[in-house]
């Protein structure tokens, strides 16, 4: 058997096993509130019931579809029933009129593009929605639902406690990004974290493919960004050559696709542009003394069809409408750029007064191009600046200490996603006793300021469509191992998955812990690192190898 195959097998019995977990062993404790059956995100509407299904061999499947997002969305179920009853029911050709799961297309279940109506009675479990997606997220709630473990015999009738649950989610980007430029994981970590994300309703999946350390995606037209780009890493200038191939990109692509995740890819310009320039040199615009080669040449015609061309290869890779382009940072390594004759020329033909209005030139050219591949540019919210078509781009905010940049995207227009530094980047520390993250003025984020994201901070401006919906960002200079990856992420992603399903009024920190406390489980079954926030001498925060590379600032 291939070894692709074995791993997707592996992380196939992986994903069940959460699973199995979520559920609760005692039906009766599981009628008292959403929080006793530990689902997260917790649901908008739950009414329990003294109803009891019985799932067993005569159950029926019903389906009003035959699609191959439907069949994502029945595998999702049957590898769980199976596990229950030891047998994958198949879709019944027949009308059946008791003890029987329906999963339905049904627009009368208001919940949106990704809302689901959910009845456990005694006759059946109802799944309703008006979408895939809604009926996939529907289904990771009645997966939290089943009861704790295997069934000792396959002719015993498993019982499901009844409720009736209507749901669907307050943002609709529910997003996390990975930085892999820095450190490299690989795609059995990509997918379980896709797995993880599934399970908790995250949708968007932020790759962030290039920068500074490494080139991370492979460009048939210019095979040196990998052979030379891709060596090295943020702590280890040697690493060998690290990246996904386009077949890994689509097979990722793929497996996101089926858990109706969207994967969005970063290639940043025209700043961290250094492993690019270190592999063609031709199209760098310079840096500075800490970041070498830092940006692409902004006035060379070579330099834009070098990018056109990679461009083009991401753009037929992801089916994403967006392609984020960075545009943050380019003060960091332009200095070459005011005693360059090619962008003095440029600064008079075009009638550019500073340095700044040639980075706007470069992004709005950039931005063009996009449109050629009928893509949108995504940026962070330097880019606010850049006085770009609104209708077809979108800004993350990030900088936490500005929030004004919030008003200001929104009065130009700009659909804005929300991932301040503090509290959502997930390489800063999340107890005041830990020294290995990042702080910002001292300080950090917690799982619990994640939670109340972004109502603590943001007000007014929630009321605005414009506003999407919110992201965690885990740059990865001081994640350089799994080990460090889970207890970075682990359990903050979850406090994250809460923040941007549930509305503000079903939110409780309180009970929130009590379901997280469930979901350690999960953790502990697939062997993850995770942070401990309840007993805080249980696992220690991970250390890094010593080294010149570690002593650079952070702040």
């Amino acid at each position: 058997m291939p070894l692709t195959i074995i791993r997707n097998k592996i992380i196939a019995i992986q994903f069940l096993l959460i699973l199995l977990l979520l559920g609760c062993a005692n039906p009766e404790n599981q009628k008292e509130s959403i929080g006793e059956i530990s689902v997260i995100p917790t649901a908008a509407e739950v009414i329990p019931s003294n109803d009891i299904f019985n799932l067993s061999l005569k159950t029926k499947l019903i389906a009003n579809a035959e699609s191959p997002k439907m069949e994502y969305v029945l595998n999702a179920l049957n590898d769980r029933i199976q596990q229950l009853i030891g047998v994958r029911l198949t879709v019944s050709p027949e009308e059946v009129k008791n003890n029987f799961i329906a999963i339905q297309l049904d627009n009368h279940c208001d919940g949106g593009e990704e809302g689901y109506c959910l009845d456990i009675s005694t006759e059946s479990i109802d799944l309703r929605a008006s979408t895939y997606h809604g009926l996939f997220n529907g289904v990771q709630t009645l997966l939290q639902i089943l009861p704790f473990g295997n069934s000792s015999d396959a002719q015993e009738a498993v019982k499901i406690p009844g409720f009736r649950i209507k749901d669907a989610p307050r943002f609709s980007w529910r997003g996390i990004m990975l930085d892999e430029s820095r450190h490299f994981f690989g795609k059995e970590k990509v997918k379980q974290l896709l797995d993880m994300m599934a399970m908790h309703k995250l949708n968007k999946f932020h790759w962030h493919l290039t920068d500074e350390p490494g080139w991370r995606i492979e460009i048939k037209a210019y095979p040196k960004l990998t052979s030379v780009g891709s060596i090295g890493s943020w702590s280890n200038h040697d690493t060998p050559p690290e990246f996904y191939s386009q077949e890994d990109i689509s097979e990722i692509v793929d497996y996101a696709a089926q858990r109706f995740i969207e994967v969005i890819p970063e290639i940043d310009m025209p700043g961290h542009a250094s492993a690019a320039s270190r592999a063609y040199p031709q199209f760098s615009g310079g840096g500075s003394e800490d970041h070498p080669l830092f940006t692409f040449h902004p006035a060379k015609t070579e330099t834009y069809q070098f990018l056109t061309d990679i461009l083009k290869e991401v753009a037929g890779l992801f089916p994403s409408q967006y392609i984020h382009l960075g545009g943050d940072e380019v003060s960091f390594g332009n200095q070459e750029w005011k005693n360059d004759s090619d962008v003095k020329k440029l600064m008079l033909h075009e009638n550019i007064e500073t340095l700044k209005g040639v980075e706007t030139y470069f992004i709005q050219r950039m931005a063009d191009t996009l449109k050629t591949f009928n893509k949108q540019i995504l940026g962070w919210d330097e880019i606010i600046e850049s006085d770009l078509e609104a209708g077809s781009s979108a800004v993350m905010w990030w900088r936490h200490q500005m929030p004004d940049l919030v008003d200001n995207a929104l009065d130009k227009g700009y659909k804005t996603i929300l991932c301040p530094r503090v509290p959502l980047y997930f390489d800063f520390v999340q107890h005041e006793s830990h020294q290995l993250g990042r702080r910002w003025d001292g300080d950090f984020c917690r799982t619990s300021d994640v939670y109340h994201f972004p109502d603590s901070t943001l007000q007014e401006e929630l009321e605005n469509p414009l506003i999407l919906g919110i992201q965690a960002n885990i740059w990865t200079e001081r994640i350089h191992n799994e080990e460090r990856f889970d207890f970075m992420l682990y359990p903050r992603m979850s406090a994250l998955a809460e923040a941007a399903w549930t509305s503000p009024d079903r939110k409780d920190y309180q009970n929130f812990e009590v379901r997280l406390k469930k979901m350690f489980k999960v953790y502990d079954v697939l062997g993850l690192h995770y942070f401990d926030l309840f007993e805080l001498s249980r696992r220690a925060e991970p250390e890094w190898p010593e080294g010149p590379l570690w002593q650079r600032g952070f702040e």
